[in-house]
């Protein structure tokens, strides 16, 4: 199940209902720790939580929790930051279920990357800017040292890009970019800790995006969106922008003319 992207309130109703009928959960470091304020009183709560370098449990235990908690008859709700199956071993884990023959229902969530273009305010496509998105991953399976950049050569054939897991790895990623094609110019944005309070976008370029979250010493989770679109952030940004009173004017010509 899918806990969405940080607010408690984008989680779904489905979502929120399935949390307050459950006798376990399981749930992830991402996962906003109010909403376990909404499970059932005397509910068993455990934290299987894996951040990068830093794993609670072994996947493969989890997936052996998940069954011993069930075939004991519990309702068991594993809860996961964002969608449970956009990069987050949900289909591993309902897989593992599957196999089992343990009846399962997977509740989709607010992705991470809607959450946090929709926050920033950055549209993910664009009448005459973006017409094309991919989501992909700086965190492969391997041994989490190098970053994943399989996908490297899709770049320049998609108008948007969203990397998820890409802050430990941005000057890799930046200049992976630019060696396949991209422009050094290409707007970039790092939004940090999207939805929540805390949350900070940094607007810069393949060239000097690396530089510019540094110098704010933002930490993950960061979610990372390259192309036109993110220029719209600057009129756009809603959430950080709440209570400001200056109207900002922005030409949408500006974004689509964009250049190489």
């Amino acid at each position: 199940m899918g806990a969405g992207p940080g607010a408690v309130d984008l989680i779904t109703l489905r979502g929120m209902q399935a949390l307050r009928q459950a006798d376990v959960i399981l749930y992830d470091a991402l996962v906003n720790p109010e909403l376990l304020s909404y499970a059932p009183p005397g509910s068993e709560q455990l934290f299987v939580g894996k951040r990068c370098g830093h794993h609670s449990m072994k996947q493969s235990m989890i997936n052996d929790l998940i069954l011993e908690k069930a075939r004991e008859g519990k309702t068991v709700v594993r809860l996961k930051g964002g969608d449970p199956l956009i990069f987050a071993r949900g289909g591993e884990e309902a897989l593992a279920c599957a196999a089992a023959g343990l009846d399962f229902e997977i509740i989709p969530g607010v992705s991470a990357a809607l959450g946090a273009a929709s926050y920033a305010g950055i549209p993910l496509t664009h009448r005459g800017v973006s017409s094309s998105v991919a989501f992909v991953t700086a965190h492969g399976a391997g041994t989490g040292e190098i970053p994943d950049l399989s996908w490297k050569a899709l770049a320049p054939f998609v108008d948007t890009l969203v990397i998820f897991m890409g802050a430990s790895w941005l000057e890799a990623v930046a200049n992976a970019l630019v060696e396949v094609g991209l422009s050094s110019r290409t707007p970039v944005a790092a939004v940090s800790n999207a939805t929540c309070e805390q949350q900070v976008t940094i607007l810069g370029t393949l060239a000097d995006i690396a530089e510019l979250v540094r110098q704010a010493q933002v930490k993950p989770p960061v979610l990372i969106v390259v192309g036109a679109v993110t220029r719209l952030s600057e009129a756009l940004n809603w959430f950080e922008h709440r209570g400001e009173s200056s109207v900002i004017s922005y030409q949408f010509s500006e974004v689509a003319a964009t250049g190489d």
